[in-house]
């Protein structure tokens, strides 16, 4: 199995093999912990998900909510491509830049296995396994990719049901491009505080790509959701509805 400093990626077979002979992925891993933290693992278990298991967003978004480092290994396609999370740092290493990869193949991206990471950010005074500079990479443009490109088309569970969104900042101020009806729908957010129902009849969005706005900006943590406001509402319940059953007959 290829260390992390590879720039090629494995594949799934390949993982599967080794992990039913190990019960790990097969990366090398820092002296220490052998678990997630009890608090990122609580967290990850209370998911509303059937199928939580396999969806990377929510998994991202519990690391962040915790600044807690993990490294996620993703099925991209027929590829395994490792990326290990440093919410305090928002950097993120992989071999490859996960943000260039392709939309199509983003939105079927499932999570693999979560662990401990199996490198150190930069910097860190334990000098073990740092690994090479121009493998780790912002990370705002990945959380930005996931969500929007992603395949998750629904709100995270950590701001879904009844409330009211509104933007605490633009996406071009953290250096993210959004352009036509999400660019629009972005600006009108730093004006207005309503409901998931009310973006998704703005022009141009629906109920998918007003969750995927939100979803970024609370990734991003530019997003005040608030379920006490007048304009708090009921999320529509069709698509989430509709991608439950799907995610759980796979």
């Amino acid at each position: 199995m290829r260390d992390f400093e590879e720039s090629t990626l494995w594949h799934v077979s390949e993982f599967e093999r080794v992990r039913s002979q190990s019960g790990g992925s097969g990366f090398a891993h820092l002296r220490g912990a052998t678990v997630l933290p009890t608090t990122l693992l609580t967290d990850l278990r209370r998911l509303d998900s059937g199928a939580a298991s396999a969806e990377p967003l929510e998994v991202v978004a519990a690391c962040l909510r915790h600044h807690e480092p993990a490294l996620l290994c993703l099925q991209y396609e027929d590829l395994v491509w490792p990326v290990t999370l440093f919410p305090t740092q928002m950097l993120y290493h992989s071999p490859r830049d996960l943000a260039q990869a392709s939309r199509a193949s983003l939105t079927r991206l499932t999570l693999l296995s979560a662990e401990p990471p199996g490198v150190r950010p930069p910097g860190h005074w334990m000098h073990e396994r740092i690994a090479a500079s121009q493998h780790y990479r912002p990370l705002l443009p990945l959380l930005w990719s996931l969500a929007l490109d992603g395949p998750r088309p629904t709100l995270l569970a950590e701001i879904a049901g009844t409330a009211a969104y509104r933007a605490l900042r633009s996406a071009e101020a953290e250096g993210v491009s959004l352009s036509g009806a999400l660019g629009s729908a972005a600006q009108r957010l730093r004006r207005e505080t309503v409901s998931l129902r009310d973006i998704s009849r703005w022009p141009g969005m629906s109920v998918e790509r007003a969750s995927r706005l939100l979803n970024g900006l609370y990734l991003a943590s530019a997003l005040l959701a608030t379920r006490a406001h007048p304009a708090a509402r009921a999320e529509p319940r069709s698509l989430r509805a509709l991608w439950r059953a799907t995610k759980l007959r796979r």
